[in-house]
């Protein structure tokens, strides 16, 4: 029997559940391997892993073929909900998985998006899962196959049409089943979902005899459960770059604070501070009756050497800093300039992590830059007494300005090796100043002569401070 089939085998007319025997008489020389189900199993284990190591504290394997995310309080880490998912599904494309992404308000809407929409990736407003959940099939609401064909029969195909008839009579005929479904795909019931926990993790928690829900309370525990974390990070050599607590309500829901590091750091001190900024996104409910602080990222922690005060100052330690700035903000928007090896402008910077090590390359000093480059070199149009000689005058964003000053060519190759088109095309930089005093960064397409090295239009590509 056949299980599963990719797009060529769809395309050919086979399905899931079409015996082996009619697929291979329909399509001569068709591929077949047998079923795995541990090994699928296993391997969606490991995707969840990753998921859990890369984006969220809460992450479950959704057999056969999904992953369940609980975003909250870690979207904002990655760029919002929109950019989560976007670089999910590039990161999933890169290793050759075809994926469809949804948030939503519930487990069950989220599954409904991302295996019903037309989509692949959805994010749906808070508080309109319920209504744009209407328009799906009833084989979104995760019923069995048997169950659908019988609601089909009696004329149900829409989700909205289940929605709206009498529970009572729904329930009489098919159990609780349907109506449970319903209400985790609404919203109405929750829905408890296991984390999936990384081999020999680092971890502690603690569990309460009897609830516990203030803040006051809850940043104290905090404090004690860090402290246990980094004797144990310490006695292991390692420090955390990224910590999950999780708290267990007493509703059998999970709530989750993660908040990442720039280095591997064990200081309990700053550890509990990052923590406790977050405690304001954590609804505690009717009380939390287990916390669980994990070391999800874990790394050596190198020793620095006391630097005398015969030597000098020590260097100012920005990491914590970092820190604050990237768990408030995401980490995403803090980055700093490095050099590349390359003479095109806009391809000499590159922005790395805030802390990530000195390559040791610089940029050339030969020829001054300018101290604010444009994103995108901007049109400019120009009177030059000679074709390649700078221009008397130039016209930028409607304002006409008089060189009175310039120097160059400073000639900037193109990159052949990156694609065929750059082979013969060349820039010519000048540095002008016009009437006011103001120093620009301008460029010729071309040499001023041959037509194949650039179209020899002029522009702006940088202002000098």
């Amino acid at each position: 029997m056949i299980l599963a089939a990719d797009q060529a085998a769809r395309v050919a007319g086979l399905y899931a559940g079409m015996p082996a025997t009619q697929a291979q008489a329909l399509v001569p020389g068709l591929v077949i391997q047998d079923a795995d189900p541990a090994g699928d199993r296993a391997a969606l284990e490991r995707l969840a892993l990753w998921a859990l190591h890369h984006y969220a504290p809460i992450v479950t394997a959704d057999p056969p073929d999904g992953l369940v995310i609980d975003t909250t309080g870690a979207d904002h880490l990655h760029g919002g909900e929109e950019a989560m998912l976007q670089a999910i599904a590039g990161r999933l494309k890169t290793s050759g998985i075809a994926s469809r992404a949804a948030i939503a308000d519930s487990w069950g809407a989220a599954h409904a998006f991302a295996r019903f929409q037309s989509e692949p990736i959805i994010v749906i407003p808070p508080g309109e899962s319920a209504r744009q959940l209407a328009q799906l099939p009833i084989a979104a609401l995760r019923l069995q196959a048997d169950m659908v064909e019988r609601l089909r029969v009696l004329g149900f195909e829409r989700v909205g049409e289940l929605a709206a008839q009498p529970r009572a009579p729904l329930a009489l005929r098919f159990g609780p089943e349907l109506g449970r479904r319903l209400d985790q795909a609404m919203g109405r019931l929750a829905e408890a979902i296991t984390p999936i926990r990384p081999p020999d993790p680092i971890e502690v928690r603690r569990s309460f005899a009897e609830p516990i829900a203030a803040a006051e309370t809850i940043a104290r525990y905090i404090g004690k459960l860090v402290t246990q974390l980094s004797e144990a990070l310490e006695a292991k050599g390692l420090g955390t770059k990224r910590l999950d607590l999780l708290f267990h309500r007493l509703d059998n829901r999970i709530e989750a604070i993660r908040v990442g590091t720039a280095l591997p750091v064990r200081d309990a001190r700053r550890l509990t501070r990052l923590l406790c900024d977050k405690i304001e996104t954590v609804d505690p409910g009717f009380g939390v009756e287990l916390m669980v602080l994990r070391a999800t990222l874990v790394e050596p922690v190198a020793h620095r050497q006391a630097i005398s005060s015969l030597v000098g100052e020590p260097d100012a330690d920005v990491s914590e800093l970092i820190d604050t700035l990237a768990n408030r903000i995401g980490s995403e928007r803090l980055y700093r300039i490095a050099p590349v090896a390359s003479d095109v402008p806009e391809r000499s910077v590159s922005r790395v992590p805030p802390m990530a090590p000195e390559s040791g390359a610089g940029w050339p000093d030969h020829w001054p830059r300018p101290s604010r480059l444009l994103p995108h070199p901007e049109s400019i149009e120009t009177v030059a007494l000679l074709p390649d000689h700078p221009p008397v005058a130039f016209t930028w964003r409607g304002i006409r300005r008089r060189v009175r000053r310039a120097d160059g060519p400073e000639r900037v190759f193109g990159e052949w090796w990156k694609r065929d088109a750059e082979l013969a095309s060349v820039r010519d930089y000048f540095q002008v100043e016009d009437d006011a005093g103001e120093r620009f960064w301008l460029y010729r397409a071309g040499d001023g002569e041959d037509a194949a090295t650039g179209s020899h239009r002029w522009f702006l590509h940088g202002i000098f401070g």
